[in-house]
């Protein structure tokens, strides 16, 4: 099979969805492997990488026009009207976003949304959302560190002490845990927060405490075990005493990093404007949700500003910021996924009473396969 890896065109994508351990992988089963020029570099991957393990260097019309074409974000209309009616496309390719699916679905491709993958055991090896999450939980701290104008650790020097700070992490899924074990190498005091309280244990076993909001009903605690992996929206009475507590400690802290999400869903509001103006000033927010509306109204998108003294920090693609090790767990989720989807002949075989493969598939012969 013909597999095209074109360069990504979003403003800000640094990532590559082959990288040239995977391609090696891919020309030893007997594809061809085709690679826009220039796909890589970004990502500290040149031309050379990929031709010396198989690949051929060519246009952006060759990787769009191959059989199987692989990529990191969804393609916009250009890309679009440059791929094959009968191809295959596999990349993040928002499986929420219902126009984006039309679109692709009026071009007769095939295309799977790799975020779309369910949280079981047997699909880790392919979950994207986690490997790029785990990405930028850290680069969320390091970022905040570059803002913070302090030390992170507690120094102790002739001129004096120097206290630790004290960071604040909202949402402990797989961005928010890696936010904790950053932060703690860093030496910063800890404290984080999540809905489902099964993650008390993984939090303080990171080093962190954690800020625990009771439990009244037991509507609330059958909500609060999340489904899939995710959390799911609170009810109001709950959601009011945590945006209490969120606010106490937020006074508190020198660092607010949030990570909040829900599939499909407007981002959860955790920190409220009325916090941020009572922050200490020269305090900074990362708001890990910035893409979906942020955890707090203040948060605007791509854009670091400071509201009432605080910085908030919006960048909505932080996975990038780490293009070559997001490349390379990115491409290897790819390369695992596509086990589910290519026969031992190298040919297309979407198996759909296979649960990861129908519930990536979005389109197929010009049809949606997704209803949201």
């Amino acid at each position: 099979m013909h597999i095209g890896i074109p360069q990504e065109t979003r403003v800000g994508e640094t990532r590559v969805a082959a990288t040239p351990e995977t391609v090696k992988k891919y020309v030893a089963q007997g594809h061809h492997v085709t690679v826009q020029s220039g796909a890589g570099v970004r990502a500290s991957v040149p031309d050379g990488a990929y031709e010396a393990v198989g690949a051929r260097i060519g246009t952006m019309a060759e990787a769009l026009g191959a059989e199987l074409v692989l990529k990191v974000r969804a393609p916009d209309d250009a890309e679009l009207a440059q791929m094959k009616r009968g191809a295959t496309l596999v990349g993040m390719l928002n499986p929420f976003d219902t126009e984006n699916n039309v679109r692709m679905a009026a071009t007769g491709i095939t295309a799977f949304a790799l975020e779309a993958a369910p949280r079981t055991t047997r699909a880790q090896s392919m979950d994207v959302l986690s490997s790029q999450a785990n990405i930028a939980g850290y680069k969320a701290v390091l970022v905040a560190a570059h803002h913070y104008q302090r030390f992170m650790p507690m120094l102790m020097t002739a001129a004096g002490t120097v206290k630790a700070a004290r960071v604040l992490i909202l949402g402990a899924g797989v961005a928010g845990l890696q936010a904790i074990a950053t932060a703690k190498r860093l030496g910063a005091v800890i404290e984080a927060s999540d809905v489902r309280p099964a993650v008390k244990e993984q939090i303080e076993s990171l080093g962190a405490k954690f800020v625990d909001v009771p439990f009244f009903t037991d509507e609330e605690r059958e909500i609060a075990q999340g489904v899939g992996g995710y959390a799911r929206p609170m009810p109001a009475d709950w959601m009011k005493r945590q945006a209490e507590l969120v606010h106490q400690r937020a006074l508190q802290a020198d660092i607010v990093i949030t990570t909040a999400l829900i599939p499909g869903r407007k981002a959860p509001t955790l920190l409220h404007e009325a916090t941020v103006q009572e922050m200490k000033p020269g305090s900074v927010v990362v708001d890990l949700a910035a893409a979906q509306g942020g955890n707090c109204p203040l948060t605007v998108a791509d854009e670091v500003v400071e509201r009432h003294g605080v910085i908030l920090v919006g960048h909505t693609n932080l996975a990038s910021m780490v293009a070559a090790d997001a490349s390379a767990l990115y491409a290897r989720n790819v390369f695992d996924f596509l086990k589910l989807v290519l026969d031992k002949e190298a040919k297309l075989t979407v198996n759909l009473e296979d649960d990861i493969v129908a519930a990536c598939l979005m389109c197929a012969g010009g049809e949606l396969t997704r209803a949201n």
